[in-house]
């Protein structure tokens, strides 16, 4: 299960959430189309990954992931494939309408929710795992763009279209719904433990569930509320830098779009290492505290990046960024089934992700409005670090959630 969900994370960031700026820079050359039109396509994603969370979440609850992830894996190959004779803004977003659906319902959401039924313990480090997938994928993202420079995008696109039917299908066909469907338990750990790994857990690693919550009981909490404006914070970073990045190298600091892609390259090493971490750090101290270090980083590395004056300072973003947002990404989702439980923990999530995605919707939106209005991206990269610095202080005002009728 879990490294079936690596593998299909891989597939999806490497051909998609990390290349796309590679294919907005060479599609923005080829059409003349503006950043905002073009940070549609995320957009897009987004907004329907918001609409679809709470559907996501009770198809997850009542149905599992595993058809889900089957027929999403099929629908994302086909949409690059369209993708790849787009001829206009309109068949531009038409494809990207199929890929964010085959997306969403192969992707992040149905996988982690999976994974949660399948483990309690070493919930962070089984998540982690799945976003190592994520990581290595991301170091594709420069092979992508020499892809493009040596075949041309469409080409690319095409071929990225078929390689995700015939290596992710096989691996969605492994994901299961929950352990006891098949005669399994969480964890695989028939008898109780007090320990993660023979060392006593941090008392905040893992909060005591007396039982699990409705989702109705959930966003009655604080502990919801703030761990959905934390996150969604976050998110305006990463979604604005994995959306407009690589056009604020090339455009706004002179560099080539090879030179580009390696910096994403190397944040995307940093994710790996974040994600390492994760699975070290995440199930024995406190997620609050760590999440809010996490979103700290984010801010400092989004300002790195926005007034660089060397290429030290473009490393320094990419090991501050990248650790970030590999260590956070994993305990966002364990923190949610740590304080609310596993029974209606699709829904609960679906309903977070609601919230969450307002900030992946709005910050490449925002970036390239502003970016388009300005001519630069410094004002809208420094807006973004702050509101995400803005996140550190709803995670550290998380508190341990109280079950009421």
């Amino acid at each position: 299960m879990v490294w079936a969900s690596f593998g299909l994370q891989a597939i999806q960031s490497g051909l998609l959430q990390q290349s796309l700026g590679a294919y907005i820079a060479v599609l923005r050359e080829e059409f003349g189309w503006g950043k905002a039109a073009l940070a549609g396509a995320a957009v897009i994603q987004q907004v329907e990954n918001a609409l679809l969370g709470p559907i996501q979440g009770w198809l997850v609850d009542r149905f599992g992931s595993s058809v889900m992830v089957r027929g999403g894996i099929l629908a994302l190959g086909c949409g690059f494939m369209l993708f790849s004779q787009v001829e206009s803004l309109t068949g531009f977003y038409a494809a990207f309408v199929l890929i964010a659906l085959g997306s969403g319902f192969s992707g992040f959401f149905p996988l982690t929710i999976a994974l949660m039924h399948w483990f309690e313990k070493k919930r962070s480090r089984a998540l982690s795992t799945m976003n190592l997938g994520g990581a290595c994928g991301g170091m594709l993202a420069p092979l992508v763009a020499l892809s493009m420079i040596s075949f041309g995008w469409r080409t690319t696109a095409f071929a990225a279209g078929i390689f995700i039917i015939l290596v992710g299908f096989p691996l969605a066909c492994v994901i299961r719904r929950r352990p006891e469907d098949i005669g399994d338990v969480v964890d695989g750990l028939r008898d109780p433990v007090s320990t993660v790994d023979g060392a006593s857990a941090d008392t905040h690693a893992i909060p005591a569930v007396r039982a699990d919550f409705t989702a109705v009981q959930a966003i009655r909490t604080s502990a919801f509320w703030f761990i959905s404006l934390g996150h969604g914070l976050s998110l305006l970073v990463v979604s604005a830098v994995n959306v407009h990045a690589i056009t604020h190298l090339k455009e706004g600091l002179g560099y080539e779009l090879d030179a580009a892609a390696f910096v994403m390259g190397l944040m995307t090493a940093g994710q790996f290492a974040g994600i390492v971490l994760a699975g070290v750090l995440g199930d024995r101290y406190d997620k609050r505290y760590l999440s809010a270090g996490c979103t700290f980083f984010h801010m400092a590395g989004m300002l790195l990046l926005t007034y660089a004056t060397s290429y030290l300072m473009l490393i320094g973003f990419a090991a501050m960024h990248g650790i970030a947002w590999g260590l956070r990404g994993p305990l966002m989702q364990a923190m949610r089934a740590d304080y609310f439980g596993r029974t209606a923990i699709g829904l609960i999530a679906g309903l977070s992700f609601m919230i969450v995605l307002v900030g992946q919707v709005a910050g490449p939106l925002f970036a390239g409005a502003m970016a388009d209005a300005n001519g630069n991206y410094q004002a809208a990269f420094t807006t973004l670090a702050l509101l995400a610095g803005l996140g550190s202080v709803f995670f550290l005002l998380i508190r341990t959630p109280v079950q009421r009728a």
